[in-house]
């Protein structure tokens, strides 16, 4: 029990110890004051503030301060003022043990607050801890120690075992397993060689690394993950800014009706002012809304934390409160639900036409395009491809690629650009995507390229089913290869052969729809050309590790390890989160609005009722509150 103890009051900061240390003292004060004010003669009465007063100004001076520096600057009906009126009333009552017990369980309050608060700061803590202040840059003079955020692109810098990775970069020279899980969420140690990839963040766990710098600190992993978390208590959720409006509102209207219950009553029924007085006081105690002022952002700033921690980035109390109404999940196909990776599975030649030719021809067209199929086709290529024999490039959105080679006019790309072309392409049923190819208008054949599943796409869509939400599928892929992939899924629908446009009209009215059963929508894409769709739903979420720039900045949500399944897991956190926000609202306001009603008709006449429904309440809505913090196992 001492160590626990011990282990508490090491966690605190000087300013919270210090907070603990006059509670403590305050305690004592009323201890005392009531043991010997119930006991001694001399300490009954008057004599009693021998000990209540010096306690209550142990306790009470910083709050009393706190609400005059307040009143000069206009903003007169806070708790602070609450709570000074009450106890000093009670005072003037001759309730000398209720007024400070008052000041007393406030600022027990107040220390749980700030224990809270600090804890959920910790778990955010953690994530901005994650860029070392120096890096190791590579130099003639051999290493130098510079600052991450003055290196350029291109240089080269060494991260020994045990150090984090201060820049984003491909390893140059090197083999060692990196710790990815302050970025991903996930803690298997993800093996690195020359040509690998290496994350800012990251803990370098083996050997010795030399990385060549790939973006500027500004633009790095670590930076884009320190600026979301950062920004994200300034966006705040519907209930959350309630909340505020409602405090700025509800305060001095309660303390107008305290007025009125002071005099009004003993006026009317000609009764003595001290009971109505007295009663007064405790319908300020209660009125205090500091549980609910408290507990509904550190419930989202612990959502927030909680998904961070498993590698899910929330740009705002707004998203997590959006998400957790998710009823639809619209997803995209290529580098979400697939790796992106394409590989030429078949070579379909048209009659008279060698495969190896149609695959030259075919990638030779694409040779300048940074499209993945581009990519596959010049892999797949065995005939050399030399550049200087193509002219006139031009990408065709949405429908594939023109170009002259060789002087000859091609077509490379689906269906609709030969039908475009009004050229006759034969039916292809296998699974994939179709790049057809044609030469001064005449179609020579196609090649089938295959998209490999992420190994978690299954478990993902079925997981977002038995959370209850639609799955829908847009892509740009035709049909036909579309089809197999969403089968083999279980995706509920398939709309395919989408240009960007067409996928952000189909996401409005698939919103339109789901707004009318008091749903909202959950996007997620990777690419440039998700970021208007992105933008556009209730909660868009890009994948972080291979989504673009531009689709980060549009998502409100990002998957740092580019791992659908976190989309659930992102949906459960969210959900629990806004469970446990209306949970103490609806409590707080229910023991709030239920002691009022006694203390205004006078069936309440202790201080103790008053003191449980401010402080008690707030004190069960906080620790409530800080279930969020843990959310990352909803």
């Amino acid at each position: 029990m001492d160590n626990l103890a011990t282990r508490f009051v090491n966690g605190m900061t000087k300013e919270q110890k210090t907070d603990l240390y006059r509670i403590l003292a305050g305690a004592a004060f009323f201890i005392l004051g009531e043991v010997f004010s119930h006991t001694v003669p001399f300490f009954m009465g008057y004599g009693a503030l021998f000990f209540f007063i010096p306690g209550w100004l142990t306790v009470g001076a910083e709050v009393l301060w706190d609400a005059l520096k307040n009143i000069r600057r206009g903003q007169v009906f806070d708790e602070n003022f609450l709570m000074c009126i009450a106890s000093i009333g009670a005072f003037f009552t001759g309730d000398y043990g209720e007024a400070m017990a008052v000041m007393l369980f406030f600022q027990v309050g107040e220390l749980f607050e700030h224990l809270a608060v600090a804890k959920s700061r910790r778990s955010i803590g953690e994530l901005m801890d994650l860029c070392p202040d120096v890096a190791h840059l590579k130099t003639e003079n051999g290493l130098v120690d510079a600052d991450p955020a003055e290196i350029e692109p291109g240089a080269v810098i060494a991260v020994r075992p045990g150090e984090r990775v201060p820049l984003d970069g491909v390893v140059l020279r090197g083999v060692s397993a990196l710790d990815t899980s302050a970025i991903t969420g996930e803690p298997v140690p993800r093996p690195v060689s020359p040509g690998s990839e290496a994350l800012s963040g990251c803990i370098n766990k083996e050997g010795l690394l030399e990385i060549t710098v790939s973006r500027p600190y500004s633009d790095s992993t670590v930076a884009r993950i320190m600026d979301l978390v950062e920004n994200a208590a300034a966006k705040k959720a519907r209930s959350e800014a309630f909340i505020t409006r409602f405090a700025r509102v509800y305060t001095p209207a309660v303390v107008i009706g305290a007025a009125l219950l002071a005099f009004l009553p003993p006026l009317i029924l000609r009764q003595p002012f001290g009971p109505w007085v007295h009663q007064a006081l405790m319908f300020l105690v209660v009125s205090c809304p500091c549980a609910l002022v408290i507990s509904v952002p550190l419930s989202f700033f612990g959502g927030i934390g909680g998904a961070s921690r498993k590698g899910i980035l929330a740009k705002g109390s707004i998203s997590l409160e959006t998400l957790a109404k998710a009823g639809v999940a619209v997803l995209d196909k290529t580098g979400t639900l697939t790796k992106g990776q394409f590989a030429v599975s078949k070579v379909l030649p048209a009659a008279g036409v060698r495969p190896e030719e149609l695959l030259q021809k075919a990638a030779l067209c694409e040779y300048y395009s940074a499209h993945p199929i581009s990519a596959s086709l010049q892999d797949a290529c065995t005939l050399p491809l030399d550049p200087g024999r193509i002219g006139g490039y031009q990408e065709l959105a949405g429908q594939g690629i023109s170009a002259a080679v060789d002087g000859k006019q091609l077509l490379c790309g689906n269906a609709k650009l030969m039908a475009a072309h009004q050229i006759p392409v034969p039916e292809v049923r296998e699974r994939g995507t179709v790049v057809c190819l044609a030469e001064e208008g005449v179609y020579l054949g196609c090649i089938l390229i295959r998209d490999e599943l992420k190994p978690t796409a299954k478990a993902a869509v079925r997981d977002l089913a038995a959370l209850g939400l639609k799955t829908v599928m847009l892509t740009g892929d035709s049909e036909a290869s579309a089809a197999p992939v969403a089968e083999e899924l279980g995706i509920h629908q398939l709309h395919a052969g989408l240009l960007p446009q067409d996928k952000a009209a189909l996401c409005e009215q698939i919103m339109a729809d789901a707004h009318q059963k008091g749903k909202t929508v959950l996007f997620c894409g990777d690419g440039i050309n998700d970021a208007p769709v992105l933008m556009l739903s209730d909660v868009g979420a890009a994948m972080g590790g291979v989504g673009s720039d531009a689709a980060i900045e549009a998502a409100d949500l990002v998957l740092m390890d580019d791992n659908p399944e976190k989309l659930a897991a992102a949906v459960r956190i969210a959900r629990k989160t806004v469970r446990i926000v209306w949970q103490n609202i609806v409590f707080a306001l229910t023991v709030k609005l239920g002691i009022l009603l006694l203390t205004a008709v006078g069936l309440t006449t202790s201080m103790w009722y008053a003191v449980f429904a401010d402080v008690g309440v707030a004190v069960i809505a906080i620790l409530n509150a800080m279930r969020a913090a843990g959310a990352r196992d909803a």
